[in-house]
C-alpha cells in the first residue's frame, strides 16, 4: 500500500485572537528538507523562540458560543506543504493536555491538492474555544488511499485572556 508522502515546507502555529489588533508573531520558514526515498517525506518543524511573556488582556471567560462567530476569540493552527502525492486533505485534531486524550475538530477534512509540486498552505480557526484556557493541535493528513497520518507535531496554543478581576467588598 502507497503511504502519502507530504513535504512540510514549514510549519506556521500561528494563532490569531479574532476581533482584535494585535498582528501575530512570524514563525521562521524552515527550508525543505531531502527525505530517503522509504519515508514518508514529512519534515521535522522548526519551533520558533517564544517573545518573552506579555501580560494576558482580562476579559470573560467560559463557552463562546453566543457569540458572532466573528466576535469570538479563536486558535487558527496553520501549516503548509512544499509538495503533495496523493494527498486527499487534512483533519485537525485538539486536548486540552499534551498528553490527553484528542477529539477531531474538523466537520469535513480540508481538502489537499492531491499531487502537486506546487507549495499550498492551509489553516483552520477553532473559535470553539474557552479562550482563559490552554490548548494543544495535531493535523493529520489523509492520503486518496485512506491513509492517516500524523503530519505535525503536537503544539500548544496558551491562554489568550486571564478571567476579569472582580471587586472585592
Amino acid at each position: 500500500m502507497q503511504r502519502s508522502a507530504l513535504l512540510l515546507l514549514s510549519l506556521s502555529i500561528t494563532l490569531g485572537l479574532a476581533g482584535c489588533e494585535q498582528k501575530p508573531a512570524e514563525a521562521p520558514t524552515a527550508a525543505p528538507a531531502t527525505e530517503p526515498a522509504a519515508a514518508p517525506a514529512a519534515a521535522p518543524a522548526t519551533a520558533a523562540t517564544p517573545a518573552p511573556p506579555a501580560a494576558l488582556p482580562e476579559g470573560e471567560c467560559g463557552d463562546q458560543s453566543a457569540l458572532p462567530a466573528e466576535e469570538r476569540v479563536a486558535n487558527t493552527p496553520r501549516w503548509s506543504t512544499a509538495s503533495e502525492q496523493d494527498n486527499f486533505g487534512f483533519e485537525v485534531f485538539r486536548s486540552d493536555s499534551e498528553t490527553g486524550e484528542f477529539a477531531k475538530l474538523t466537520k469535513d477534512p480540508i481538502l489537499g491538492a492531491g499531487t502537486t509540486d506546487e507549495s499550498h498552505k492551509y489553516s483552520f480557526r477553532d473559535d470553539t474555544i474557552d479562550p482563559c484556557k490552554e490548548y494543544w493541535y495535531y493535523v493529520e493528513s489523509i492520503s486518496t488511499a485512506g491513509v492517516r497520518e500524523k503530519f505535525t507535531p503536537t503544539f500548544k496554543a496558551p491562554a489568550k485572556r486571564v478571567a476579569k478581576k472582580t471587586a472585592t467588598p
